[in-house]
């Protein structure tokens, strides 16, 4: 291989790392902004806290989800350089916008809309593997309606238990449980986020003649990624921390407890089955439970809706941005 293909090859690499980086500093908010609006850390502290848990995730999961994203979603024959570079400045363009007007959007749905749409420009519609594309599209409406019923579940359970109790001693108590249902949440976001980089690096060393047989990932693959995405959570997104924390309902350490791990049985599962998911949509589907539990005018209607349509637009904008940049790639990256 010549110079110049190895140069691109790093260059690239390099791209798909920013890309995990800025998912952890985008979605940052999704591990640690319940710890700072209950008041259970300060905000550095809490970073920090949800790093570490993104990291290690690795040692807990397997590499499913990597494989959904590397071979499931768009055939692996049709992959090249500029594909890749087009799918991942589709996502980062669309995380850039998000970030900028703090609107929670899902760092995941942009990769996937991104791999879409430059697919569909190199190759067309026959680029596409629909039975991966409809199940990663699915989970956009059932993991924050999964969070939701979980949340929302959880919530009125633990409103029936404590009835009786002090508010104020059971504040107290699970606000110490909280560092229980954080960590498993964090846990859950580097689980599944992460995977997502690793198996776009990985069908990148494929297209390149870098690995050969089944598909795997290699070790140092998996440990970029997943410090690329704890350094990322380090920097947070403090924009999208206030949409978040105090934006669509009032939270208190029961209900934090509940979203967390509601959120966190959600993305267990989705990780567990390969399914590509929005840690963003399930947090915020399980925020809106617990504002469901005590009344429905307890949820900020106007900033969810708003938060609704950023979802909508998501895979079609970053497909349509992925494109362009497709297009402009292609000339250079061969």
């Amino acid at each position: 291989m010549s110079e110049q293909s190895l140069l691109v090859m790093a260059i690239l690499v390099g791209v798909a790392l920013l890309f995990d980086f800025m998912n952890g500093f985008h979605d940052a908010a999704n591990s640690i902004a319940l710890m700072v609006s209950t008041r259970l850390l300060t905000p550095q502290a809490a970073v920090v806290w949800a790093a570490f848990f993104n990291f290690i995730a690795f040692l807990f999961f397997g590499l499913q989800v990597a494989k959904t994203i590397g071979s499931g979603i768009v055939s692996p024959a049709i992959i090249d350089n500029a594909v890749i570079f087009g799918a991942l400045c589709g996502a980062i363009s669309w995380n850039l916008i998000t970030w900028w007007f703090g609107i929670p959007s899902s760092s995941s749905h942009a990769l996937v809309g991104g791999l879409v749409g430059a697919a569909l420009a190199r190759a067309g519609w026959s680029a596409i593997i629909a039975q991966g594309l409809i199940k990663t599209s699915a989970a956009i409406i059932l993991s924050p309606l999964l969070g939701l019923v979980l949340a929302l579940a959880l919530s009125l359970a633990l409103l029936w238990m404590l009835q009786k109790a002090s508010p104020a001693l059971a504040e107290t108590r699970f606000n110490k449980l909280q560092f229980v249902s954080a960590s498993l949440y964090s846990l859950g976001h580097g689980g599944n986020d992460a995977q997502k980089t690793m198996g776009i690096i990985a069908v990148l060393l494929y297209a390149n003649g870098y690995l050969q047989g089944a598909f795997h990932v290699p070790l140092w693959v998996v440990l970029s990624c997943q410090f690329a995405m704890g350094f990322g959570t380090l920097f947070g997104g403090w924009r999208i921390v206030r949409t978040m924390g105090m934006g669509i309902t009032r939270i208190r350490p029961t209900g934090a407890f509940s979203a967390q791990t509601a959120g966190a049985v959600t993305l267990f599962l989705a990780t567990s089955m390969g399914i590509p998911v929005s840690t963003t949509h399930t947090i915020t589907g399980a925020i809106v439970g617990v504002g469901l539990s005590r009344r429905v005018s307890a949820v900020r209607w106007g900033i969810a809706a708003r938060i609704l349509w950023a979802w909508v637009l998501t895979i079609p904008v970053s497909g349509l941005v992925a494109a362009l940049f497709w297009n402009l790639g292609r000339g250079f990256m061969g």
